[in-house]
C-alpha cells in the first residue's frame, strides 16, 4: 500500500540512528508485518484466552480479583507497547520492533476482555438484548456453511454475515457449539483487527508513533464499541484504512501538490482500498455508508484542488485545461475503481439476500432503523467530554483543524468526521418522517478518529516540549504510558453492566457464572433432548414457535418468528406471522389447529416451546411502537390447551415451559 505523505517534521526531534533499515524491504516487508501482525494478533488472544481459562478466577461481580489481575495484565502490555517503541528508536530493523507493537494492541484486548470475562462462558452482555440475536446468528452459521438467515428458514441473511460465518469456521475447528464460542471468538478478533490495525499504523508513520496510536484507538474501542464485536473490529481497521484510502484516490504526491495523472496511481492503494470497503459492508452496513460516503468526499476535495491549483494569469485557459483534465480524470477512475471492487465483493454476501428480494412476492418490511434512544438525538462530541479521553480528543480536534490542509492523515480524518456530521444531522433529519439512521451508532468511530488524532496532535506538543525544555522525551514518554494505563484500567468499570449480565445470565449449560440459581433457561438441555427424541430429527430440520428465543440462540432450530421486527429480515413477513400467530391462538380444537398449520404460508412450526400459565399455554411477542423509547412493547398471546388435545400432538411440562410437538 502506499504511503502517506509524511509531515515535513519528523515525528520525534531527533533523527533515528544509523543502521535502523530493515533487512526486508518493500512489499515484503509490508507482506510480513501485515500478515503476521493479523496472525500474531490471534495467536496472542488464543494463547491469552487458554492460560486465563486454565485456572479457576470468581465472578466479576461478586470479587475484585479479576479486576486486579486485568490491571497488572494491562499493566504488563504497556509495558510491551513501550518497549517496542524503544526496540524501534534504537534497535535494528523495523519489522521485529512493529510486530511487538501489534502484540502488544492484541494483548490489551485479550486482557481487557478476557480476564473480567474469565469466569463465564458468556461475552458481555450475556445472552440478553441484541447479543441474543447475535449469538443466534452464531448459533445458526455454526451449524451450516451456507449463509442463511439467523432465524427463518429458507430464507438468505439481511444482516451481514462475515465476522459470524468466520466465527462459525472458529466454532467448527474448535468443535464448539456456536453460542460457546461467541466469547473467544470476540475477542480473537478483535485482538486480531487491533494487531492489524497498529501494523497498518506502523507502516504510515512509523513504529514510534504508530505504536502510541494503536494504543489509543484501541483502548477507545474497546470502552465505546467491543459489545458489538463485529462493528469494533471496523473501527480498529478502518481508521487508519481511511488515510489509504485519501491516498489511493490522490496518486503518488504530496497532498499539497494534488493529485496525479493516472499514470502515478498506486493500484496496490486502490484495490486494497476498494476490498476493504467491499469487506466492511460484509460485517457492518452503517460503518461502509460511512466509509464510501467518506471516499466521496476526499474525491470531492481532491477534484476541488485539482480544479484551483494550476492558476495561472499568463498562461492560456486551453494549457490550463489541458493540465487539469488528467488530474480530475484520474481522481474519478481510481473512485470508480474503488467502487467497482467494493461491490463485487459486497455482493458475495448480499447478492443472495438482493437476488430474493427482487424476485419475491412477499410484503417487504422491517424496521431496522426503528430506534432512537437519547444519544441518537445529538451530536456526539467526545472532545468535550471531562474525562482523559475527551482532552486527547480535544487536542485531536484541534489538530485536525490546523493541519488537514498539509497532511494526507489530517484531511482524511477531517473528511471522516464531516462524514459523520453528514450522517448524524441526516438521521437527526430523517425521524421527522419516522425513521433514523442510527446515528449514535457512529460515536465509536468519532471517538477513535480524535484519539488517534490526538496522539498526532500530543506528538507536535512534545516537539515543541523539547525546543523549550531540551530533552525530555523521557519524561513525555513515561507521561503517555501512565495516561494508557489510566485510561485502560477505568475499562472494566465503563463495561461493569455488561460484564456483569455475562455472570447474571444463564449460559447454554443452564449455568450461572455467578453461582447462583440458574433461571428457566437451565432447561433448554431438557427441552433440546425432549425434541430430539420426538422428533427424531435434529434441530436444523425443525422449526419452532417459541418466545423464549434464548433457545434458538443455543441450539440451532429455525424460528416461525424472530426476536423482534427491528431484527427481523424484511421479507420474512414479520408483522403478517405475528397476526398469523394470535389467529392460530383462537384454536379451540385440535382440528382448527391442524387446518391453521396447514394453510400457513410459510413453513409451518412442528415444535411449540410455550410458557405455563392457569391461562392456558402462553407466548410473549414483540411489537414495534417507534418512536417511543423503547420501542417495543410486549403482548401476550395465550394458547388453549384444548387445541392440542389430540394423538397429532404430544404435549410435555418442562419446568416452566409446554413442550409441544407435532406428530403428524
Amino acid at each position: 500500500m502506499q504511503t502517506p505523505a509524511a509531515d515535513p517534521v519528523p515525528e520525534n526531534p531527533v533523527s533515528p540512528s544509523p543502521g535502523t533499515r530493515s533487512r526486508l524491504t518493500g512489499r515484503a516487508r509490508d507482506a510480513v508485518e501485515l500478515g503476521g501482525a493479523l496472525v500474531g494478533g490471534a495467536v496472542v488472544a488464543f494463547i491469552g484466552l487458554k492460560v486465563i481459562g486454565a485456572i479457576g478466577w470468581p465472578a466479576f461481580n461478586t470479587s475484585n480479583v479479576t479486576r486486579a489481575i486485568t490491571t497488572l495484565g494491562q499493566a504488563l502490555f504497556v509495558l510491551v507497547a513501550v518497549a517496542a517503541v524503544v526496540w524501534a528508536r534504537y534497535g535494528r530493523g523495523r519489522t521485529l520492533p512493529s510486530l511487538l507493537s501489534a502484540a502488544a494492541s492484541a494483548g490489551l484486548v485479550t486482557v481487557t476482555l478476557g480476564m473480567p470475562l474469565a469466569a463465564t462462558k458468556l461475552y458481555l452482555f450475556g445472552l440478553s438484548v441484541d447479543q441474543q440475536f447475535r449469538t443466534e446468528y452464531l448459533t445458526r452459521l455454526t451449524s451450516n456453511w451456507h449463509l442463511a438467515d439467523m432465524t427463518y428458514p429458507d430464507l438468505p441473511p439481511y444482516y451481514p454475515a462475515s465476522w459470524f460465518w468466520l466465527g462459525g469456521r472458529y466454532a467448527n475447528v474448535l468443535g464448539l457449539p456456536g453460542w460457546e464460542a461467541y466469547k473467544p471468538w470476540a475477542i480473537v478478533s478483535l485482538a486480531a483487527a487491533a494487531a492489524l490495525g497498529a501494523a497498518l499504523w506502523n507502516r504510515m508513520v512509523g513504529v514510534g508513533l504508530g505504536t502510541a496510536i494503536s494504543v489509543a484507538v484501541t483502548l477507545v474501542t474497546l470502552q465505546y464499541a467491543s459489545p458489538e464485536p463485529y462493528s469494533a473490529v471496523l473501527v480498529l481497521v478502518g481508521v487508519p484504512m481511511l488515510v489509504v484510502i485519501a491516498s489511493a484516490l490522490r496518486g503518488r504526491s504530496r497532498l499539497a501538490d494534488g493529485p496525479t495523472p493516472l499514470r502515478e496511481t498506486s493500484w496496490l492503494a486502490v484495490i486494497a482500498s476498494g476490498v476493504f470497503i467491499g469487506v466492511s459492508a460484509t460485517f457492518y452496513t452503517l460503518f461502509t455508508a460511512l466509509f464510501a460516503g467518506t471516499a466521496v468526499l476526499m474525491a470531492l476535495v481532491y477534484l476541488v484542488q485539482a480544479w484551483l491549483l494550476p492558476r495561472n494569469s499568463s498562461v492560456r485557459a486551453e494549457a490550463l485545461a489541458a493540465e487539469r483534465r488528467p488530474r480530475l480524470l484520474a481522481v474519478v477512475v481510481r473512485l470508480v475503481v474503488i467502487g467497482v471492487l467494493s461491490g463485487a465483493v459486497a455482493l458475495i454476501v448480499w447478492g443472495p439476500y438482493l437476488a430474493e428480494r427482487l424476485r419475491t412476492d412477499a410484503a417487504v418490511s422491517g424496521s431496522a432503523e426503528h430506534y432512537l434512544p437519547e444519544s441518537g438525538s445529538v451530536l456526539a462530541l467526545p472532545m468535550f467530554h471531562a474525562s482523559l479521553i475527551g482532552a486527547v480528543c480535544l487536542i485531536g480536534f484541534v489538530w485536525v483543524l490546523l493541519r488537514a490542509k498539509e497532511r494526507t492523515i489530517a484531511m482524511a480524518m477531517a473528511c471522516t468526521l464531516v462524514g459523520i456530521v453528514g450522517l448524524t444531522m441526516l438521521s437527526l433529519a430523517l425521524t421527522a418522517k419516522g425513521t433514523t439512521l442510527l446515528s449514535f451508532r457512529l460515536e465509536p468511530v468519532t471517538t477513535a478518529v480524535l484519539a488517534a488524532a490526538g496522539v498526532f496532535g500530543v506528538a507536535a506538543l512534545s516537539r515543541l516540549a523539547v525546543a523549550r525544555f531540551g530533552d525530555v522525551r523521557t519524561v513525555i514518554g513515561v507521561a503517555c504510558a501512565v495516561a494508557a494505563l489510566a485510561v485502560a484500567q477505568h475499562i472494566p468499570a465503563a463495561l461493569a453492566t455488561e460484564i456483569t449480565t455475562a455472570y447474571t445470565d444463564t449460559d447454554g449449560h443452564g449455568v450461572r457464572a455467578d453461582q447462583h440459581a440458574p433461571g428457566a433457561e437451565s432447561y433448554y438441555p431438557k427441552l433440546d433432548q425432549l425434541i430430539r427424541e420426538q422428533t427424531g430429527k435434529p434441530p436444523t430440520d425443525s422449526v419452532v414457535l417459541t418466545a423464549d428465543f434464548g433457545f434458538l440462540s443455543v441450539y440451532p432450530y429455525w424460528g416461525f418468528q424472530g426476536l423482534t421486527s427491528h431484527y427481523a429480515n424484511p421479507i420474512a413477513e414479520f408483522t403478517e406471522r405475528a397476526a398469523t400467530i394470535e389467529r392460530w391462538s383462537q384454536a379451540s380444537t385440535p382440528q382448527e389447529m391442524l387446518a391453521n398449520l396447514e394453510q400457513s404460508p410459510w413453513r409451518a412450526p412442528t415444535v411449540f416451546v410455550f410458557r405455563y400459565s392457569p391461562d392456558g399455554y402462553t407466548l410473549r411477542l414483540a411489537e414495534d411502537v417507534y418512536p417511543n423509547d423503547p420501542n417495543v412493547k410486549r403482548y401476550t398471546v395465550t394458547f388453549k390447551p384444548a387445541a392440542f388435545d389430540d394423538p397429532a400432538f404430544e404435549v410435555t411440562e418442562v419446568g416452566p415451559f409446554v413442550l409441544v410437538v407435532r406428530k403428524s
